[in-house]
């Protein structure tokens, strides 16, 4: 599925070509240098990776998003250094987003901006939509030089058998890469792009998926960390098979995702009581507190814990959440749970924004996160989000080494998050940051970018690459251009 991005092409051109021409007699235009490629060639450039790679935006991928995904950005300005003006894509039907299969949905369609916060599609229309993307039914041709799969971690670009529909129903394959395979079920990631030999790669992300899994389901170990040892098998194996016919490429290293807004977004005290509910909610854990009283008298906790244990909300807007948290001393043996209020060291993943404060089984007494304690799915505990940036860590330090061993350009994309984080980022006339809807740079869902953040992405990415292989983007203003790229997209686009 190859297409021409002409309007992209033009809009950019329009950008760069601009000048203010009120006091042309006396301002002297210094002229931009001619654009070259250095020593590096575009004119076959494949992109690897997963959900970024892809042009995930609003928790789905769709026909829009991918037309602005960063590789195919990246590609329209490489055509200007010798690349070509065509980059293959596995364009998905329609710009609702998910997937069906046979008919039935499996994946859901995109997030809107409803006013208020993010909300599904079909509750902005106020009426169903029909999936038509089917991955039994109506799958593109490739080979597809975006190689982007969402939800792939850094081992599944070996596995064989990845993109084979009859490995679903075991959770074995990846229904965005079973779109891709076509007449070869069991080829890996790895060994489609490598058999488009490439000239020039970029391998984005790799790392990402490996712990946000774990981060999602806060630590529940449901979605357990790729132990260290798995990823630089992988890496390293990724990039030995790039670069064995003499490509170049860039790669990026892993953000520390516990800075995107799906785990700062939700505040950890979040709960409102008037005095009459809280002395209610205290008399229910009573006997808990008390108990936590006669364990530091048996010498089973000391003060500080039970300190820390012990649940209190008073008449307030700000009331801490109660969580369960497994690294607490267990005490089941004499009848104590190990519950007890947030704190500001622990994050709340999103979806819990709409759970907290609901009621189970509709009973008014029991209500999740005040006398119902929330479950480690929804909330990431200290140790666990130690245990993120220590694997965080681990495959940046791989990742260094390995793109130094092999001469290849490193775009730093931690940096670029950490920043957007803190400080927020410029990006021609905007400054984005990470927060949730009005921050420019994350998308809806969360976790991934809006397409003006894929924008800023191939922006860092040319920085790189200039550095690396002397070609020179940057001085010749040949960049993508923040205005042309949206930060949302309509629930009525078609």
């Amino acid at each position: 599925m190859k297409t021409k991005y002409i309007w992209l092409i033009a809009a950019m051109a329009a950008f760069s070509s601009c000048s203010d021409d009120d006091d042309s007699s006396t301002m002297i235009e210094t002229p931009l240098p001619e654009l070259t490629a250095g020593t590096a060639d575009f004119s076959n450039y494949v992109a690897v990776g997963a959900s970024f790679t892809a042009g995930y935006t609003d928790g789905a991928l769709f026909n829009a998003s991918q037309q602005m995904s960063f590789p195919n950005t990246l590609s329209t300005l490489f055509a200007n250094a010798g690349g070509s003006s065509t980059f293959s894509q596995p364009l998905t039907n329609d710009n609702f987003g998910g997937l069906a299969l046979n008919g039935d949905r499996i994946l859901e369609p995109r997030l809107v901006f409803g006013g208020a916060g993010p909300v599904p599609l079909e509750v902005a229309l106020k009426a169903p939509v029909t999936v038509t993307t089917d991955v039994l039914l109506n799958n593109p041709t490739g080979p597809f030089q975006n190689m982007g799969v969402p939800g792939a971690k850094s081992f599944h670009l070996l596995a064989n058998g990845y993109g084979n529909i009859s490995n679903l129903s075991a959770n074995l394959a990846n229904p965005y890469f079973v779109r891709m395979t076509g007449s070869t079920p069991d080829a890996s990631i790895l060994e489609m792009t490598v058999a488009q030999n490439p000239t020039f790669f970029t391998l984005s992300e790799i790392g990402g998926n490996d712990v946000l899994g774990y981060a999602t389901s806060g630590g529940d170990d449901s979605n357990a960390i790729t132990p260290s040892a798995t990823f630089d098998y992988a890496l390293s194996t990724i990039v030995d098979a790039l670069t064995a016919n003499g490509a170049k490429g860039a790669v990026t290293n892993v953000p520390y995702i516990t800075t995107l807004p799906h785990f700062t977004t939700v505040p950890y005290n979040p709960v409102p009581m008037d005095a009459a509910t809280a002395s209610a909610v205290n008399d229910g854990y009573a006997e808990y507190n008390g108990g936590l009283s006669t364990m530091v008298l048996l010498g089973q906790i000391d003060q500080d814990e039970a300190d820390a244990r012990t649940i209190e909300f008073v008449p307030s807007l700000t009331n801490a959440v109660v969580i369960e948290d497994e690294d607490l001393t267990d005490l089941s043996a004499f009848g104590l749970p190990s519950y007890r209020q947030a704190t500001s060291e622990d994050l709340l993943v999103l979806p819990a924004s709409s759970f907290i404060g609901t009621e189970v089984n509709d009973d008014p007494t029991k209500v999740n996160g005040v006398s119902v304690p929330l479950k480690d799915k929804w909330v990431l505990i200290p140790s666990e989000l130690a245990a993120i940036n220590e694997a965080t860590d681990a495959y940046n330090a791989t990742i260094a080494a390995v793109v130094s061993a092999k001469g290849l350009a490193l775009v730093d994309l931690n940096s670029v998050l950490s920043q957007a984080s803190e400080t927020g980022i410029t990006f021609d006339e905007y400054t984005m940051n990470t927060d949730l809807v009005f921050g420019g740079l994350v998308s809806l869902d969360g976790v991934h970018l809006t397409s003006r953040g894929y924008a800023l992405m191939a922006n860092k990415f040319l920085e790189a690459i200039d550095v690396t292989y002397g070609s020179n983007f940057v001085a010749s203003k040949t960049l993508a251009t923040a205005a042309v790229f949206p930060t949302n997209f309509s629930p009525t686009l078609q």
